[in-house]
């Protein structure tokens, strides 16, 4: 029998009583926007109103088993316009969200007797899956005092003969970090000499909110790279504002790849929704998800400077590698320069001042690592950020005191 290690992000979120939840700080995405919101959009852009009607009369049958072809034209779209060669439809397939597109990615491509390597901390499922499927994982750690940066002469040590994968994410998640371009073509050259795929979680892609697309060291899509064997994920879930659709893709010019997935996903359903991706396609069409993406990237700037001014107000006792890529951060909370329990502050925040954070040892550090770290999402409203620090700054000055320090690392 195949056993999954528990989904700590995710219990630790349901579990929690919505009744004591006064501010979700704990969500990873950007202010979900409604339908009404893009018919409203539609006004300013190339899509009419009128695009909305077909999906009224439209006969609900099973949709094509690799998924719209309108809407695998327009992911196709995105990612040729920077892409050295172009992307076809054939080379993409869509899922209901991005964590089956990483799911199928992991279960097609790898089992027992490979060797993977994870960046990390990320995301629970990119190294608890292949070790549920019997797979050897090694961590690729990255430290906050050096920004969380990865270390390239620590990877080439990490790999071994039956090294078959290296798994990234770009933007990261806890910390908001980046891959920037320099770091994927050095990986790229090195997946190159030792014939790995690089699987590359862009999920929160392409919200960069704190670097120009003109910088040289913007991040690229991991598909635009040159190297055949990279594969990337993402959905509409995160940058794009739309959790509720449940829409998300696997895309790679390997059409060996694609294959294998196209194979694991009929066995995890026929097709995806006709209505999610039909009104997905409108999403992205390029004017609309241009709209999406520069909203949303103020509201990201915004909302991370009324963090940062929070932490550097409280700077004897919390800090963080300010991010640079979604909506989320990774915050360290120290008394007297130790690092306090984080599952007791967060415990305590959401009993005392209804504050909902996720603690880092415990869904990111598998219970040892990243001692007083909380994972804070800033990608809601302005005025309901203000009121969850303010909330938090009272429990910092009454209550504080009280949280005991971690025994961990």
């Amino acid at each position: 029998m195949v056993k999954l290690e528990l989904f700590e992000v995710d219990h630790w979120i349901l579990s929690r009583s919505s009744s004591t939840v006064k501010h979700n700080l704990a969500h990873s995405y950007c202010l979900p926007r409604s339908i009404g919101d893009l018919q409203r959009q539609t006004g300013d852009s190339d899509v009419g109103v009128e695009a909305f009607s077909p999906i009224l009369s439209k006969a609900l049958d099973y949709g094509p088993m690799k998924g719209s072809e309108s809407l695998r034209s327009k992911i196709s779209h995105w990612y040729s316009t920077e892409s050295s060669g172009d992307l076809t439809i054939e080379n993409i397939i869509t899922t209901p969200g991005a964590s089956l597109a990483n799911f199928l990615v992991v279960f097609a491509l790898l089992g027992p007797g490979d060797h993977v390597i994870v960046q990390y901390p990320t995301y629970q499922q990119l190294y608890s899956l292949p070790k549920s499927l019997g797979v050897d994982v090694s961590l690729w750690e990255t430290k906050k005092s050096d920004d969380w940066k990865l270390d390239l002469e620590e990877l080439r040590r990490l790999i071994q003969p039956n090294t078959k994968m290296l798994i990234i994410s770009n933007p990261q998640n806890p910390t908001g970090r980046i891959i920037h371009k320099s770091t994927l073509e050095e990986i790229v050259k090195i997946a190159r000499e030792h014939s790995m795929t690089i699987f590359s979680d862009e999920v929160y892609r392409p919200l960069f909110h704190s670097i120009s697309k003109t910088d040289t060291e913007y991040p690229p899509s991991i598909l635009s790279m040159g190297y055949e064997n990279t594969v990337a994920t993402s959905s509409l879930s995160k940058a794009y504002s739309f959790p509720g659709l449940r829409v998300g893709w696997v895309a790679s010019h390997s059409s060996k790849a694609i294959d294998l997935c196209v194979n694991a996903r009929s066995y995890a359903l026929i097709t995806a929704s006709q209505i999610d991706e039909y009104l997905a396609s409108l999403v992205l069409s390029p004017s609309l998800a241009q709209g999406l993406i520069e909203r949303n990237c103020t509201l990201a700037k915004e909302n991370l400077n009324v963090v940062q001014s929070f932490i550097d107000k409280n700077s004897s006792v919390c800090e963080w590698a300010r991010p640079v890529g979604g909506p989320i951060g990774f915050i360290r909370f120290t008394r007297a320069g130790k690092p306090v329990d984080d599952l007791e502050l967060c415990t305590a925040l959401l009993e005392e001042r209804g504050i909902l954070l996720v603690p880092g040892r415990k869904c990111f550090g598998d219970g040892v690592k990243f001692s007083g770290y909380v994972r804070l999402g800033f990608g809601g409203k302005t005025e309901e950020l203000k009121a969850a620090l303010e909330d938090l700054q009272i429990f910092i000055q009454e209550n504080y005191a009280n949280v005991p320090l971690s025994t961990g690392s």
